[in-house]
This record gives structure tokens, sequence and C-alpha cells, in this order.
């Protein structure tokens, strides 16, 4: 039987710190994306592009050579199983994963990656805009004021709204170029509608005089 005096000076025990338990699940309004690593084998090396074009036109973006994400929605999931099959018919390697960020600041980092690949794409729009509103200059110095002309500029405009509209389906978090690439196509189309009312008006005087 153990005495109350030897209980007493026995060794205390130190309490053992156990490790904070992780909610399984990601805090919430988390972003959640999915994650692809692949390797392909080096050669022929138009697969390898054409894999990368077609991730490329889903709007992934690269964190590293073989490894891309892309937001978690149903559509990217399909085409991404399809294409994690076109890497093993390759005989390459390809796995495919849900995931978040630990936190919000790496969080904002994807984001961010995101908004640049846009935002590129953005500029290189409204660059053509710029170019679409002075070949429309262009034709009013020289003079040519004609059904062909306007015929080709709706034709080239139609092209713009096209491409303008491929870019915001890849938008996937607002980036900040686009309100300004919405604002030039606007503007584009107003000076075509402008340029068209004044080709229409001089040909109907040729035609009445």
């Amino acid at each position: 039987m153990v005495t109350e005096e030897r209980a007493s000076n026995r060794p205390k025990r130190r309490a053992i710190a156990r490790p904070a338990r992780r909610d399984a699940a990601p805090a919430p309004g988390a972003q959640a994306w999915l994650l692809l690593t692949y390797k392909v084998p080096a050669e022929p090396a138009k697969r390898r592009i054409a894999l990368w074009r077609k991730l490329k036109a889903l709007g992934a973006v690269y964190l590293q050579s073989g490894v891309c994400v892309l937001p978690n929605v149903d559509s990217h999931v399909r085409r991404l199983k399809v294409l994690q099959n076109e890497v093993l018919a390759m005989e390459g390697d390809a796995v495919l994963l849900e995931t978040v960020g630990l936190d919000r600041t790496q969080e904002q980092k994807v984001i961010a990656r995101f908004s640049a690949e846009r935002n590129e794409a953005y500029q290189e729009f409204i660059s053509r805009c710029v170019d679409f509103e002075g070949e429309i200059a262009k034709e009013r110095g020289a003079g040519k004021f004609t059904y062909a002309e306007v015929q080709e500029n709706e034709e080239d405009l139609a092209k713009l709204r096209t491409w303008l509209d491929k870019i915001v389906r890849l938008d996937f978090y607002e980036a900040s170029l686009r309100s300004e690439a919405e604002e030039r196509i606007a503007r584009c189309a107003s000076l075509l509608d402008d340029y068209a009312r004044e080709v229409f008006d001089r040909q109907d005087a040729i035609s009445e005089s």
C-alpha cells in the first residue's frame, strides 16, 4: 500500500500536448481547385504541345511544369478526366486531385495567377480594338465610304466580339482589365455605327444626284 508521503514524492507526469485537430472541410468561402499533375514522354513533341494547348484552352494555370489548376466545377472535372486518360494513352502518368489553399494568402496567389493570364489576353484584345478604331479613322481620312468597307469592318467587329467572349469565359475571377475590354468593344461598335451611317448617307446622296 502506497503511503501518502511516498505518493507525494513521486515525480509528476508531464501532460503531453496534443496537436490541434484540423477539420477536414475547408473554411467557408474557400476556393476549391482541381490539381492535375502529369508527366508525358518527350517525344513525339506534338502530343505534349497538343495537351498543353487543350489545358490552356480550358483556362488552366500552370504552377510549374506539368502541374496545373482549374476551378473545381463539374465541367472541368469531366474534361480533366478525359485529358488524364489521354496522358495514360501516351504512356505517361497523371494524377487528378481536389485541393484548397492552406490559408487566404496561398489562395490569393493562385487567383492572382489566373487574373494575370486573363489580363494578358485582355491587353492584347484592347490593342486589337485600338487597331480597329485606327482602321476606321484611316478609311474616313482616305474618303473610303463604301458598303464593302462597312461589311469588312462588321466582320472584323464580329471576330473581336467572339474573341472577347472566349476570354470572358475563362475569366473565372474577373480580372482587372475586363471592364476596360468591354468598354473598348462597345466603343468600336459605336464607331462602326457612326461610320456606317455616314456611308449610307453618302451613298443615298449619290443615288439621288
